[in-house]
């Protein structure tokens, strides 16, 4: 798991869907933002690493164009979105971002599994809190 911290953009997948984002039509965000989010949250599957760190990344992107919710920082997050940028999406999406967050946390995920054998699970957990709190409000 090509993985540097334990933050929302900083893994190869999360990077690389940021990319994606950023080379993508405008009118085409949405959808791949969906896509990402449901390829998590509709997973009733084992969950790979790489659905649950691009899941993780999208709704990062929810829960920053939320009501005081966390900017997109990041230098690996997608560059339109940096500096306070905006996308306009569906209210559905905190719901889905809410979905996709508890199933990554689930006990059939890679992602749980890699930061347990890492011992640092409580930590990771703790760095998707600004995530959970925005989309929470």
């Amino acid at each position: 798991m090509g993985t540097w911290d334990k933050g929302a953009f900083d893994n190869d997948d999360a990077a690389d869907f940021s990319g994606d984002l950023d080379d993508a039509d405008p009118a085409d965000r949405v959808e791949l933002i969906r896509e990402a989010l449901a390829a998590a949250a509709d997973n009733s599957d084992y969950l790979e690493v790489t659905d649950a760190n691009q899941a993780i990344a999208a709704a990062a992107i929810v829960a920053s164009q939320q009501p005081d919710g966390p900017e997109v920082d990041s230098a690996y997050g997608p560059d339109f979105l940096t500096g306070g940028g905006t996308i306009d999406l569906p209210d559905d999406f905190v719901e889905l971002s809410l979905r996709a967050i508890a199933r990554v946390l689930d006990e059939e995920s890679e992602w749980r599994e890699l930061w347990e054998q890492a011992d640092e699970l409580e930590e990771a957990i703790s760095a998707l809190e600004p995530i959970r709190a925005a989309l929470n409000r």
